[in-house]
């Protein structure tokens, strides 16, 4: 992820920005949208299960890897983001998930942490086991967890919610990730491109950069190490076997302050100011102040930089969604916390020790 912040914008088309001008979660696009995009080939159905339908070229990529080898072998083409198609393939070796990207440098997005980080959730005991990484095919497979993917009513409820703390926790216990995530850093390189280019941004956005910095400075006063986060953990990003709770799609995990995994999540899934100290409470296993200020000063500063990313898609993207008024969310948000009566206290408890 450091690698990808440190990359001039400036060297490349808008079309071609850094990875993090796309959070996953907004690209759960329909077929025609991602037809629209140029990411789909049009004689395959998204969600069709088909008998070896593959291309020639597909089919000597899946070849290379004994897993998928095997037959009968049956394909599935999984909706999925716009930097990759996703198929669920089943052979008698089992299930699994194959994962392939366009070469090139669209996001620049660093496949080798991309895989890195995979394997390293899937040691930590909630991330897909990686069964093949084949760089030169622009091929990511996994194992298909069977379960249920969650909408945004599942992570709220109050069932989950130490469920969720449990998985996050083993995540940023387990092996150190490749890369880093650092919001402020994201939001500063957003501002630049907005600007640099000319693009429109919320009314008001820039008055908000002293309450941003005042969070910046007093989250820096206790500064906690950093931890491997997922950064992305949107509803969908949970999948429920039934027994444990996984975390998958590791393309924006890099090493982060753990509350902005739970600010995120808090932010992105509607959680409750009461959810989310019960997500701080499942977490560090007693209810501390200063967590919940830390991730909620976190939160909205999330929402404070994805206003950007919209606005920068908003501007540039070819797909038919309304990424305008998804930032106008985000910003809404971001006023709400930034501007609030409550904002002061934040600031002060973010400081003290519970």
């Amino acid at each position: 992820m450091t690698a990808r912040l440190r990359r001039s914008v400036r060297s490349r088309p808008v079309n071609c920005l850094d990875p993090f001008l796309r959070p996953a979660f907004t690209l759960r696009l329909s077929a025609r949208f991602a037809r629209a995009a140029g990411l789909w080939e049009e004689d395959q159905a998204v969600g069709s299960e088909l008998l070896d339908p593959l291309t020639p070229h597909l089919a000597a990529r899946f070849g290379q890897v004994p897993a998928l080898a095997r037959t009968p072998r049956t394909v599935t083409e999984l909706p999925g983001g716009l930097t990759n198609r996703n198929y669920k393939v089943s052979t008698p070796a089992g299930s699994f998930v194959a994962r392939i990207w366009s070469p090139g440098d669209y996001l620049a997005i660093n496949r080798d942490h991309e895989y890195h980080n995979s394997v390293a959730a899937a040691r930590a005991g909630v991330g897909a086991p990686v069964v093949d990484y084949r760089p030169q095919d622009c091929l990511l497979v996994m194992r298909f967890i069977e379960g249920r993917t969650f909408g945004n009513a599942d992570v709220q409820a109050p069932a989950n919610i130490p469920r969720i703390a449990r998985a996050c926790r083993a995540l940023h216990a387990g092996p150190r990730f490749a890369g880093d995530f650092d919001m402020f850093v994201i939001q500063s390189r957003y501002a630049a491109v907005t600007a640099e280019q000319g693009f429109a941004v919320p009314a008001g956005y820039d008055a908000l950069a002293p309450q941003a910095e005042a969070a910046r400075r007093a989250l820096a006063v206790r500064a906690e190490p950093t931890v491997p986060c997922n950064n992305d953990l949107l509803a969908a990003n949970f999948i429920d076997d039934g027994n444990q709770i996984w975390l998958i799609d590791y393309e924006y995990s890099g090493n982060n302050d753990a509350c902005f995994e739970l600010g995120n999540i808090w932010g992105e899934c509607g959680l409750s100011t009461d959810a989310l100290a019960e997500l701080v409470r499942a977490y560090y296993g007693r209810p501390l102040r200063n967590k919940i200020a830390r991730a909620m000063l976190l939160g909205m500063v999330g929402k404070y930089g994805w206003t950007l990313w919209g606005a920068i898609q908003a501007a540039t993207s070819p797909i038919e969604f309304d990424f305008w008024s998804w930032a106008m969310e985000r910003y809404e948000g971001a006023v709400a916390g930034l501007t609030g009566p409550g904002f002061a206290r934040m600031l002060d408890d973010v400081q003290r020790d519970d």
